[in-house]
């Protein structure tokens, strides 16, 4: 009997090599490849013509639920999904089963101890192989989403007008370093945003920096959209980045809060924080409203600390708002919900 050939599609090489080493210990696996993304995975595909698939979920320049969404529109192939994010019964193991996968198995807590999943793994493979996978229409195909159900790191998008800089210094400074990538508006002309990320660099525990183009929305860090540029996020795959952009003033400004929580709605959905802070007029209401609607968390400081009200005044009148909080309480309630 031929042996069922495995490709392996993983971003960690370490867990790669680690699943290379404990399947191939069965006679009747034969490992013919190895892909760090969906995109290398696509190519070997038809090149190795494997008769199964492990696949990881989160993954950088597209994640595994899109992929196995196109996988079974186009070359429909039997699908092992092993991701930390899918215990049985989570919603995104859901998702992936729905999406087309013969079964999905959760790894344990480290590459290291990836050996302790093999014999069940290798199991699923098999049984993987004799699946009958039909060809998804593409009339049946669900689109796909450009917010994932869950991923591993959370983005905290913070808007904030007048008196935000010194609320932002509260927030930012009594964060530990392991607090989720945070982006930030604030009202601010050019230039002085990054003196201001500069001081409260120097007075934080996490990394706080004026936003470049391409940067990474990492735990322990903070982007403060530059002055005079819109700052959106942007997502590959399951990681998070920021372009910084030209454009129109948005709600009479620019950097805008709408166009950031915008973004966030967009790319991040559920996976997103949304805090509305002290500032004149009512930048980021819409916003904020379409993250709550795409389930996100979402905050608004109260009337009390606030320095203007009109901000998270007009945010609250929306309905954008599920918790209202004083500002020395934010960053506890940032870090609750993440």
């Amino acid at each position: 009997m031929s042996r069922t050939r495995v490709l392996i599609v993983d971003d960690s090489a370490m867990v790669r090599e680690v699943l290379v080493r404990e399947l191939s210990k069965d006679p009747e696996l034969e490992i013919v490849g190895t892909a760090p993304d969906p995109y290398v995975a696509r190519d070997q595909v038809v090149k190795l013509e494997p008769d199964v698939l492990t696949l990881d979920i989160e993954m950088p320049r597209m994640d595994g639920i899109t992929f196995l969404r196109k996988l079974m529109h186009y070359r429909p192939t039997p699908v092992v999904v092993v991701s930390s994010l899918t215990p049985a019964g989570s919603e995104l193991a859901l998702e992936a089963l729905e999406a087309g996968a013969v079964e999905v198995m959760a790894k344990p807590g480290s590459a290291y101890s990836m050996g302790s999943l093999s014999g069940d793994l290798a199991a699923s493979v098999k049984i993987a192989a004799r699946a009958r996978i039909a060809k998804r229409p593409a009339k049946e195909e669900r689109p796909a989403r450009l917010s994932m159900t869950r991923t591993t790191n959370k983005v905290v998008a913070i808007g904030a007008s007048t008196g935000g800089t010194q609320a932002l210094q509260a927030i930012l400074t009594a964060l530990p370093e392991t607090s989720p990538g945070i982006v930030v508006v604030q009202h601010m002309p050019e230039h002085f945003t990054r003196s201001f990320a500069r001081r409260l660099d120097d007075l934080s525990a996490i990394e706080v920096k004026e936003a470049e183009d391409g940067d990474s929305v990492a735990p322990g860090r903070a982007l403060i959209a530059p002055g005079n540029h819109h700052m959106v996020l942007q997502r590959s795959g399951a990681i998070y980045t920021v372009a910084v952009k030209d454009g129109p003033l948005v709600s009479g400004h620019r950097p805008s809060v709408d166009v950031l929580f915008k973004s966030c709605a967009r790319y991040a959905g559920r996976n997103s924080i949304g805090v509305i802070l002290t500032g004149m007029g009512r930048d980021g209401a819409e916003g904020l409203m379409e993250m709550k609607r795409e389930g996100a968390s979402t905050l608004a400081q109260d009337e009390e600390t606030c320095v203007v009200f009109g901000m998270p005044g007009e945010a609250i009148a929306r309905g954008a708002v599920d918790r209202i909080e004083p500002l020395p309480a934010i960053a506890a309630a940032v870090l609750e919900l993440s």
